[in-house]
C-alpha cells in the first residue's frame, strides 16, 4: 500500500489533499504543530491515518520527520504544505523575517531531510506547495513572495542533483493562486479566489500523474505565462540597456 507523509494537513490544502489520497486508498502520516487538529484528522479514518507533532521552524523538526519516516516504515511520497504569508504593505519587519524564517529555514529542514531519505531508500516522490506568487511577486507581500520564488528554484536546484547523483527521485512544485483558507480569513479582498476542495482535488491529480510544475487554476496559469514573458522582457531590455550604456558615455564624452 502507499504511503505518503504531508506536512501541514491539518488545515486548508493539505488537509484536502489528504482527504483526496485517503478515498484513492493511501496510508497517510500526517505532522504539524497542533496535536488537537492532528488527533480530529486521525479520527476521520483511524485506520489510515498516523499522527506526528512538528513544527517546521525548530530544530528538531528534520529528527522527528525521520523518526515518523522510520516509525511507519518508509514513504512513497513527500508533501510539504506548510508556509505563512501576511500582505505587509507597512513593512512590519518582524512578519517579514518570521515569514522567511518559516518559508526558508523551515522549507529547506523538512524537503532536505525528505530528500536525503528518498536517496537512502532508492527513490520517491517529492512535492511542495509554493505560489503562483513567486513568479512575479505581490506589491503587497514582499517576503511571502521572495520566499516562494526561493522555494521555486531550491526544487529546480534540487532536481539537478538527484540528476547529477542519477537518484530516481521525481519533483512537483505546485503553484496555486489565492485558495479560500484560513491562510486568506483576514477580511483582505483576494482576486479569483479558488475553492480548497477543488483545489485539493486537482492536486491529487495532478500527484497522481507526478506532474513536475502545476499551476491552479487555468486563470493563473494564463498570468504565469504573461509574467513570465514580461520577466524576459525586463532582462532583455536591461541587458540591451547595458550593452548601449558604454557607447552613450563615450557620446557624451566626447
Amino acid at each position: 500500500m502507499k504511503k505518503a507523509i504531508i506536512i501541514g494537513a491539518t488545515s486548508g490544502i493539505g488537509q484536502e489533499v489528504a482527504k483526496c489520497l485517503l478515498l484513492d486508498g493511501w496510508q497517510i502520516r500526517v505532522a504539524g504543530r497542533r496535536q488537537s487538529a492532528l488527533e480530529n484528522l486521525q479520527r476521520a479514518a483511524p485506520d489510515q491515518i498516523q499522527i506526528q507533532t512538528l513544527d517546521v521552524t525548530q530544530e528538531d523538526a528534520g529528527e522527528k520527520l525521520n523518526m515518523l519516516i522510520d516509525k511507519v516504515g518508509g514513504m512513497d511520497l513527500f508533501l510539504l504544505s506548510s508556509g505563512i504569508g501576511f500582505q505587509n504593505t507597512n513593512l512590519n519587519m518582524e512578519v517579514e523575517l518570521n515569514t522567511a524564517y518559516t518559508n526558508v529555514e523551515g522549507f529547506i529542514r523538512m524537503v532536505d531531510t525528505a530528500f536525503i531519505y528518498f536517496r537512502k531508500s532508492g527513490g520517491g516522490h517529492l512535492a511542495v506547495i509554493s505560489s503562483i506568487a513567486g513568479t512575479k511577486g505581490l506589491g503587497v507581500a514582499p517576503a511571502y513572495s521572495a520566499t516562494k520564488r526561493f522555494q521555486n528554484t531550491y526544487i529546480d536546484a534540487l532536481e539537478q542533483l538527484s540528476y547529477l547523483q542519477k537518484l530516481n527521485i521525481r519533483f512537483t512544485d505546485i503553484r496555486p493562486g489565492f485558495v479560500a483558507t484560513d491562510l486568506l480569513n483576514d477580511g483582505k479582498h483576494y482576486p479569483l479566489l479558488m475553492d480548497a476542495a477543488k483545489v485539493g482535488r486537482h492536486i491529487a491529480w495532478s500527484l497522481e500523474r507526478k506532474q513536475r510544475i502545476v499551476v491552479i487554476d487555468w486563470r493563473y496559469r494564463i498570468q504565469g505565462f504573461f509574467l513570465e514573458k514580461v520577466s524576459r522582457l525586463d532582462v532583455e531590455t536591461a541587458a540591451r540597456e547595458n550593452q548601449l550604456t558604454p557607447k552613450a558615455n563615450q557620446e557624451r564624452n566626447k
